[in-house]
């Protein structure tokens, strides 16, 4: 009960330092007004060991950098933060992480209580060899393309030498406003050269079957539904068009392994430019709107025919 005032008490607020900055031009009112206004934004965060993050009203994310690598057990997965304000958070919550204060609590906004790892997270790509999951690391290069209040759109650059040959993926992400998916088109080469034709993989965590996968590849999309430790359920997925998925395949994982195991993924080849495009993203119960599981394939359908059709 007290979160909810506190968050309604947060939108008075909002409100009124909107109408006194228009009013009566106050700076100090005028800063804070924008703070809390809804937007899209996305930056590089080399204060916490090479991260990039990104968010709009509904969602926030983060893949990670080199400097992260070097430490921990991470590579080009995708980062859920599960927020419940529409204005922007990423900003607050690393200024309070560094400040001590773990963005792993909710304090009203929301928490992140995602594990990722070396995993896919919520809509993480990789090359398909030999029947497995293959990604390329973390990201090496960075650059924003845009970073308006009504979206935000970077490129990431992701390299890795295996069997002999440098592969390497340019995956441009675009996150607007009032979606709970982020779109994706990621182009690949092979030593240098366009890797037309090359199986690829994009999907989500199922934490070694914590979580509940399903598959519908006639719509486009994969998901996983998991309680996480706070008690709210989390929907996240990917998806991908219809024409372009040769199958869908699951990797049940080890709960006994270290590190964050299983997936549910699907499959498919590049095109003649090399390229090909997705999305992923999430949807999280105690921020309202998806409730249930039903819920989230139902945004995952309505996403898809949109998108796709």
């Amino acid at each position: 009960m007290k979160s909810k005032q506190a968050l309604v008490l947060i939108g008075v607020l909002a409100a009124a330092c909107c109408a006194h900055a228009k009013k009566a031009k106050d700076p100090v009112a005028d800063q804070m007004a924008q703070a809390l206004a809804p937007r899209a934004f996305c930056r590089f965060v080399p204060e916490r060991s090479d991260d990039f993050a990104f968010e709009n009203n509904l969602i926030a994310m983060r893949v990670y950098g080199p400097a992260l690598n070097k430490i921990e057990n991470v590579s080009s997965g995708v980062d859920c933060w599960m927020k419940r304000v529409e204005y922007p958070i990423v900003n607050k919550w690393y200024q309070l992480s560094l400040g001590g204060h773990s963005h792993h609590v909710d304090r009203g906004e929301g928490w992140d209580g995602y594990k990722v790892g070396e995993s896919a997270g919520a809509g993480g790509s990789g090359l398909w060899i030999d029947g497995e999951r293959v990604p390329l690391g973390t990201f090496t290069t960075w650059k924003i393309l845009e970073n308006t209040p009504a979206r935000c759109a970077f490129l990431l650059t992701y390299e890795k030498e295996l069997g002999g040959s440098v592969y390497k993926e340019e995956k441009k992400i675009t996150l607007e406003m009032n979606t709970r998916l982020y779109t994706a088109e990621s182009a690949f080469f092979k030593d240098g050269a366009i890797a037309a034709g090359l199986p690829v993989c994009v999907g989500v965590t199922s934490h070694a079957g914590a979580g509940i996968v399903s598959a519908n590849a006639r719509s486009g999309w994969v998901s996983c539904w998991e309680v996480m430790d706070d008690g709210y359920g989390l929907g996240t997925a990917a998806a991908m068009p219809p024409d372009r998925i040769k199958s869908v395949e699951i990797e049940n994982g080890d709960p006994a392994a270290k590190g964050v195991t299983g997936h549910v993924l699907l499959i498919g080849d590049t095109d003649a430019n090399g390229k090909i495009s997705y999305a992923g993203g999430y949807g999280w119960q105690r921020a309202g709107a998806i409730e249930t599981q039903d819920d989230w394939h139902a945004y995952l359908a309505e996403f898809c025919a949109a998108e796709y059709e």
